[in-house]
Formats: structure tokens, C-alpha cells, sequence
């Protein structure tokens, strides 16, 4: 059995709010809370307790640039929006490259969203009221979760964390990307190759395969078998009208994850009759100043579809 992963080498795609590190103590602060365990490391989180009287929802951000991820990373101000009316914040680290992959940080996000339910009752809240956020390479990994969430299994006695639905049940990202097949263009693949590679990161495109009987990992040089990888690690792959709803906002000259990422996700949502918006940033690169205030229309956004209010 052939088994797909990614090899990585450490590299950035700008998360801009989430990326710059705050250091200070926080009474609503619980830090390093594990939420699982892979070759012997810990898989962590950060719980950012509501301010406020809590409206039982929450929001797990994802703490990832370049899929590079790490608790020094965590902006505790990027909290406020949400923890001040009422939400609790799950600040979610990865496995991160180079020495996991891509599928791996899809499956650790699994992993924390499942973790997140089965602690429903000691935080109280609703496990169907969880929002995901994310930017960039986080805002890719909050849209899998909105379009690939999956059903709980049975109880495992060893493991009861598995028998929880993963996934969220509500989304609002920053210019992810979402088609690796179809960047920036039909028919333009973006698999970490030719002229097209995204500058700096193509090792976490270095597809590898792990063959049981040699018991090592070799390269996938396939090109269909490279393809069906990037179709696998992309949102738009598996949109279906259950998809979540979904909140993307997006500069209009980002040259690094194109906005056409954006507007072919929300076309497709909206032609399977999920509930789409894109908020389309004029001259705007990937990131721009005072991004702290599209948090806001995030928490908007998770008020209106996790706990039905409006403005």
C-alpha cells in the first residue's frame, strides 16, 4: 500500500495577524493544553476563556503561514473580537513543516475539532457551534475543515476523542488557497514545479509516497498520481452543498495566492447551494494594515451563523 505525505522545507506565506507573537500573561489564558500525540510529540492549543458571559459557542483560529506553525506565533490580541462577546477561542497548532506535510496538518486540524467536541461539556460549549478562522496557508486549513469535516466514529476506549465529528460548522478566512490544480487560472497547476512554483516554497509540493514493503519513503514522479494529491489537499475539491458557511476576504492584488483562488471557491459553493461570500479587498496585497478590524466582520460573521443574530 502506497501511502501519500508531503516533504517540507521551513518557509513563510505571510499570516500577518496571527504571526506576530504577543508576550503576556493573560487571565483568560490557558496555554499548551494537548490536544494530541504523534511520534512522541505533543500536539497543542491555547484556550482563550470568554471576557464576557459566554455564548457557548467557539472559534478555533489556526495558527499557520507557509503550513509552518508554532505556539510562539499565537497572537493573543487577535482574540479580543471573539472572546468579548462571549466566544470561546481555541488557538490551534500543527504539526509543522518541514517535518510534517500538508495531509498531516489537514489531519491534525481533524484531530483538534474532534478533540474541542469531546471537551464540549467541561468548557460549555455547543459542539455545533464552532467557527474556524485562519489566514493564508490557515486559511486553507479552516476551508478543509468547512468542506471536509467528518462524521464521529465508535467509541474507541483507548482513544474517545475519536468517536467526535471533526470539522466546523462555520468559516472566515483570509486569502486561502484553494485549487492547486487551477492557480490562478483553469488548467495552471500548482504542485511546487515549473515557472509557476510559489517562490520559496516548493518542498511542501515534494510529494512522497511511504512503500510498505521497502518500508521507506519514495518520490512521486507520476504526474496523475501528483494530481490526485493536489486535488485531495484542495477545498474546492470537495464542495457539496453541506459545506459550511463560508466568509473569505481577499486583496485584489495579491500576488502570491491570487483572488481567483477565492472566486472560484465562492462560485462553486454557491452553485451547490452552500452559503459563500467573498469581500473583495481593492488594491489590497496579500495582507495590508489594520487587519485587526476584519476580525470584527468575522465575529459578525460567526454571530449571524452560529447564533443567528444580526447587527
Amino acid at each position: 500500500m502506497m501511502i501519500p505525505t508531503i516533504k517540507c522545507v521551513i518557509v513563510s506565506l505571510t499570516l500577518g495577524l496571527l504571526a506576530t507573537s504577543t508576550c503576556f500573561a493573560q487571565e483568560n489564558r490557558q496555554a499548551d493544553v494537548i490536544y494530541g500525540r504523534k511520534y512522541g510529540l505533543a500536539l497543542t492549543m491555547d484556550v482563550f476563556k470568554p471576557t464576557v458571559k459566554s455564548n457557548r459557542a467557539a472559534i478555533v483560529m489556526i495558527v499557520s503561514g507557509g503550513w509552518f506553525s508554532s505556539p510562539e506565533a499565537i497572537n493573543p490580541k487577535s482574540t479580543n473580537p471573539f472572546t468579548s462577546r462571549g466566544y470561546h477561542v481555541f488557538a490551534v497548532v500543527h504539526g509543522s513543516q518541514p517535518k510534517f506535510t500538508i495531509p498531516e496538518a489537514i489531519e491534525d486540524l481533524h484531530r483538534a475539532t474532534k478533540f474541542i467536541r469531546s471537551k464540549a461539556k467541561e468548557y460549555d460549549i455547543d459542539p455545533a457551534k464552532i467557527g474556524i478562522s485562519g489566514g493564508s496557508a490557515g486559511g486553507h486549513l479552516s476551508l478543509m475543515m468547512g468542506v471536509a469535516g467528518k462524521k464521529g466514529g465508535e467509541l474507541n476506549s483507548k482513544d474517545q476523542v475519536q468517536g467526535f465529528a471533526s470539522g466546523a460548522n462555520a468559516v472566515a478566512c483570509f486569502f486561502p488557497p484553494t485549487d492547486f490544480l487551477n492557480w490562478g487560472e483553469e488548467g495552471k497547476e500548482q504542485l511546487g514545479r515549473g515557472p509557476q512554483a510559489i517562490p520559496n516554497i516548493v518542498a511542501p509540493f515534494d510529494f512522497v509516497v511511504f512503500n510498505q514493503q521497502k518500508k521507506q519513503f519514495e518520490p512521486v514522479e507520476d504526474i496523475m498520481e501528483r494530481r490526485k494529491i493536489g486535488a485531495a489537499i484542495s477545498p474546492i475539491t470537495h464542495i457539496n452543498k453541506q459545506s459550511v458557511p463560508s466568509l473569505i476576504i481577499h486583496g485584489d492584488q495579491d500576488k502570491l495566492v491570487s483572488i481567483q483562488q477565492a472566486e472560484s471557491f465562492v462560485k462553486k459553493m454557491k452553485e451547490a447551494g452552500a452559503i459563500a461570500e467573498l469581500d473583495t479587498r481593492k488594491g489590497a496585497g496579500h495582507g495590508w494594515a489594520n487587519m485587526d478590524k476584519d476580525l470584527e466582520k468575522f465575529a459578525d460573521w460567526f454571530d449571524l451563523h452560529l447564533l443567528n443574530k444580526t447587527k
